[in-house]
Parts: C-alpha cells; structure tokens; sequence
C-alpha cells in the first residue's frame, strides 16, 4: 500500500466544519471581551468568513453606533441589531462577532440556538474596564461612573450570557491561546452531539 493511499487523519477543523453544516459560530459576552478579534483568527483557522455585527449595523444605518445611539436612542438600535444578525445567521455559516447587548434579546437567543453554536468570552470585570478605557466611542460608557456602569451591566447580563453552548474565559494570554481553547471546546461539543444520537440501525431498531 503507498503512501498516497493512506486516509489522511480529519483535523478538528474539518470536523467542526463537517458537524456545523450551514450552522454558524456566535461570539456573545462584554464589550472588550476580544470577541471581534478572536473571532478573526477563529474565522482564519476554519476558513470561514468572519462578520462583526456591530460593522454590518453601521454599513446598514450609514451612521456609527455612537450616531445611532444618539439621533434614535437604545431600542432603535437593538431593533436594527436584531434584524442584522438574523440576515446574517440565514446566510451561515460564518464566525460572528455580536455587540454586548445583542444577545440579551430574546427572540435573537431563540434564533441563536436555532442556526449557531454560542461561545460566550467571559472576562472579569478589572480585565473588561482596562480594555473598554482604551477606547472613547462605548455609548453605554458615556456616564459618571463608567466603572459603575460595567459592574450594573455584568450583574445584567452574565445570567444571560451563561445560556450560551460554550463559556471560554477571555484573560491577558496570548490570543492565539482563546482561540485554541475555543476550538478545543467547540470540537468537543460538536462530537457530544453526534455522540448523543444513536446511529441510524439502533434507531430504526428504537422505533
């Protein structure tokens, strides 16, 4: 038998490909978590497009968030958000980095559950401030006490975020090390599942 006839060993990528089907990877958690950028590298390493919705938003409005916030207020912006990720999600599969607050929606949980796999980047509170402060254009930021606000927001939101498939903590390690670690637990996952369904004649013998 020659070499090139020898089956060449499936890499986990190919598995997590081969048991997405048209299903998409959602990224959910804090603003400054790293979802965008390891989403990227995420994207990269299955060869699947990477979208970031927060950047699909602002070329849908033609205005930054920021301007949205401001000329339409919150609910204007959630409403949108909402509509953008479920046009995505129809068009999967694509890695898809969400905005902090878009996964507190309800209907787009359900629709989350329905066409991806959730990964929720959980970082702590000290790690998202350091981040969040290096940048300026957080609308939810805009207050007082911004500290205050993230601490409210994580009390908010983490109870939602933990419905997601998959948590993987997001700390000050190298990027590519997240990334590993989410492609470790979604190939996990996603062999679980297959596990979970009895092949096809223990079912017909089932029925």
């Amino acid at each position: 038998m020659s070499d090139a006839a020898l089956p060449i060993p499936a890499s986990p990528e190919a598995d997590i490909l081969s048991a997405l089907g048209t299903r998409s990877i959602v990224l959910v958690g804090m603003m400054g978590v790293g979802k965008s950028t390891i989403g990227r590298r995420m994207a990269l390493r299955l060869k699947l497009p990477f979208v970031d919705a927060d950047t699909e938003i602002e070329t849908s409005a033609q205005m930054s968030i920021p301007e949205i916030f401001e000329r339409h207020g919150e609910a204007y912006f959630r409403d949108g958000e909402a509509r953008v990720i479920a046009r995505l999600l129809d068009g999967g599969p694509v890695v898809l980095a969400t905005g902090g607050g878009a996964f507190m929606r309800e209907e787009t949980r359900a629709r989350i559950a329905a066409k991806a796999i959730s990964i929720w980047l959980r970082a702590d509170h000290d790690v998202i401030m350091r981040r969040v402060r290096r940048r300026a254009d957080r609308p939810l930021l805009q207050t007082a006490d911004p500290e205050g606000t993230v601490t409210r927001l994580l009390t908010e939101r983490e109870p939602v975020y933990g419905k997601a498939d998959l948590t993987i903590a997001s700390r000050d390690v190298p990027h590519d090390r997240i990334v590993e670690e989410c492609i470790a637990a979604l190939h996990a996952h996603l062999s679980g599942e297959h596990a979970a369904q009895p092949p096809a004649d223990v079912a017909s013998a089932l029925r």
